[in-house]
């Protein structure tokens, strides 16, 4: 038969795994026989849903049987096997922008959506093997198929015969070098020990046929040498282990088994309760941001299982969207094997484990918060965004949930802040809770607004999210303290500071300027908020200057032409420019028009925002100049 070629994408993901995606050659075992697993995962829920087929615990399996004389290793299963279509399709792996997406391929019906049954795993058995032959007979078909590839020069498939349905994956193991050891992979003890190290919580067993010594029946001192077939994983789920029996690598080693993560998780949560709903939880906060957290490819969820027997592989029903990153699996005896998509949201029993894990998930991170400040802000710089957005969300439904998990950074201890630490700290003439919004702590701790409130020696939060300001705005208050924006048109801090020093007459001057303005300002006055600077722009109503920027940039449909803030231009009376203004307005309007223009594109500049007309304004720099 001819050979065919592997997709390019399929050649690229090779050569790279030739070379060592993995740090470890080791590996491939693991992910042999976790697609061996898959596999039989597979088969297993076949014979769960089919009536007229008869169900042997004992007929599932997988085995390892090395062969040092031939040197080949050979692992193989009794799960639901592949057709030749499928051989042929199921080796395809999509590489994109320098990541790689590893897709689950093979879902099945009902909502169960195993793994592949050769995903980028299969792949690493070429970093040890010379050749790689694949024998498949597909449950339910009387005709077996052989897959054979050399690596990156292509494959061929051919019919074969095979007795029962399975699939049996033969590596022709690589000579030994001086650099590379090849020979400990046909070492029967060395493989026993790397399936105890990567794969020892794989829930059927995995055999391979030991060898033995023993005394000879009848004699004192002589022994001799069998075989004898042995189990070599626990096959216990870590998650029915007891606490007591576990340690962190154990945790970390399972994180990494089921592919949650690669790194190291930042936080582990083990639930075993017993009541109303009886269920077994190991829930994991990963230690980054997933490369597609923020996309609509992401899918959140927790593997659900019922008594060790896997339902779904992303139930999303577990998890509320803000604490969609948390990886784990849930397994309890209550939930039933049958239970459906649709089903989901109306189960009782998964909506209760539902509402106590998420009670569960905020209290480890309250602990976190308290007990260990640094992993949490590490935790936070990676999904606070999420939290916020929970804020936000279904009309403030979650913001009792979330609000003492948030944090933002603060001008006074110039780290990230809770607002309880926030509110702890107020002076006690205080009445709000001051924030400042804009790209960078650097821009925002330099605005001209934060004059009079650093003056009054109040704590400012700095909101550089884009998220931050909306999720205060239904968040509305904290601990009765209401939440104020320094640029807005009412700081509400009272006192004899807040007056501006002007003459009655003055206010025709702000009057002309408005008019010179036309629409792109509300008024202009004189400054309550000022000590230092000649100008800076204060807003009225719901929609600050920042929000107003989010807006703008977000591409919704049918969205208002006109979103923008209402926009004060203040001016200080106490600055030498106010005097140029006044006299401006005594001897030269056109000159006055010019400051005006000057001096509101400077307020925008110190913004962020864009000057409408940068040749003009550079213009009336250079005449006023």
């Amino acid at each position: 038969m001819a050979k065919k070629q592997f997709k390019s994408e399929s050649k690229r993901l090779l050569n790279l795994m030739i070379n060592s995606i993995y740090t470890h050659k080791e590996i491939f075992l693991r992910e042999l026989i976790s697609n061996a697993s898959d596999a039989i995962d597979k088969s297993y829920y076949l014979y769960l849903t089919d009536k007229d087929l008869i169900f042997n615990k004992d007929d599932f399996y997988i085995r390892i049987t090395p062969n040092e004389e031939e040197r080949t290793l050979t692992v193989s299963d009794t799960g639901i096997g592949m057709s030749k279509e499928e051989l042929d399709s199921n080796l395809g792996i999509i590489a994109k922008s320098g990541s790689f997406d590893f897709k689950e391929e093979n879902e099945l019906k009902e909502g169960i959506d195993i793994i592949g049954q050769f995903g980028v795993g299969f792949y690493s058995a070429f970093m040890v093997a010379e050749k790689v032959t694949v024998i498949s007979k597909k449950e339910g078909s009387d005709k077996a198929y052989k897959w054979e590839s050399s690596g990156v020069d292509g494959y061929t498939i051919t019919p074969c015969e095979k007795e029962k349905s399975g699939t049996d994956v033969i590596l022709k193991i690589k000579p030994s070098t001086e650099d590379e050891d090849y020979d400990e992979f046909l070492d029967p003890y060395n493989l026993k020990s790397l399936v105890k190290t990567y794969s020892d919580f794989i829930k059927y067993p995995i055999k391979m046929m030991m060898k033995k010594r023993r005394l000879k029946e009848g004699s004192e001192n002589d022994y001799e040498d069998y075989y004898e077939d042995e189990i070599l994983n626990s096959m216990v789920p870590i998650w029915r282990k007891n606490k007591s029996e576990l340690k962190e690598e154990d945790y970390e080693k399972f994180y990494r088994e089921k592919h949650f993560g690669f790194e190291k998780p930042l936080k582990y949560i083990h639930v075993s309760t017993e009541g109303v709903v009886s269920y077994n939880a190991i829930l994991y906060i990963p230690s980054r941001v997933p490369f597609d957290y923020y996309t609509k490819e992401y899918e959140k969820g927790l593997e659900l299982y019922s008594n060790g027997v896997m339902i779904m592989k992303k139930c999303s029903e577990l998890l509320p969207d803000y604490f969609g990153f948390v990886q784990g699996l849930v397994d309890s005896p209550d939930f039933s094997l049958n239970i459906s998509r649709e089903m989901l949201q109306h189960d009782r029993q998964l909506q209760f484990v539902a509402k106590k894990l998420n009670e569960k998930i905020k209290s480890e991170l309250l602990s976190m918060l308290k007990d260990e400040r640094e992993t949490y802000e590490k935790f936070y710089k990676q999904f606070g965004r999420t939290l916020k957005y929970g804020i936000y969300t279904d009309w403030g439904l979650n913001k009792e949930t979330l609000q003492d998990l948030i944090m933002f950074y603060s001008s006074h201890e110039k780290k990230p802040v809770t607002l309880d630490e926030y509110v702890s700290r107020m002076k006690e003439d205080q009445k709000n809770i001051y924030y400042a919004t804009g790209e960078s702590v650097d821009m925002l701790s330099k605005l001209p607004q934060a004059e009079l409130i650093a003056d009054k020696g109040y704590e400012i939060l700095y909101f550089t999210d884009e998220i931050d300001e909306f999720a205060i705005k239904v968040l509305m208050t904290y601990k009765d303290k209401e939440f104020k924006n320094i640029s807005s048109s009412d700081l509400d801090i009272g006192g004899g500071d807040d007056k501006a020093e002007f003459k009655e007459g003055d206010k025709d001057l702000f009057a002309f300027m408005k008019e010179a303005l036309g629409d792109k300002v509300k008024e202009v006055r004189a400054s309550k908020r000022l000590k230092t600077h000649p100008v800076c722009l204060a807003t009225e109503g719901e929609v600050s200057i920042e929000m107003e920027k989010v807006l703008k940039a977000m591409p919704i449909a049918d969205k208002p032409a006109d979103i923008h803030a209402e926009k004060i231009l203040e001016i200080n009376t106490s600055h030498q420019i106010y005097e140029k203004l006044k006299d401006a307005y005594a001897n030269d309007r056109e000159k006055l028009k010019k400051y005006s223009n000057v001096l509101f594109n400077q307020a925008l500049l110190i913004e962020g925002l864009t000057i409408d007309d940068p040749v003009q304004y550079a213009n009336d720099v250079y005449e006023l100049i």
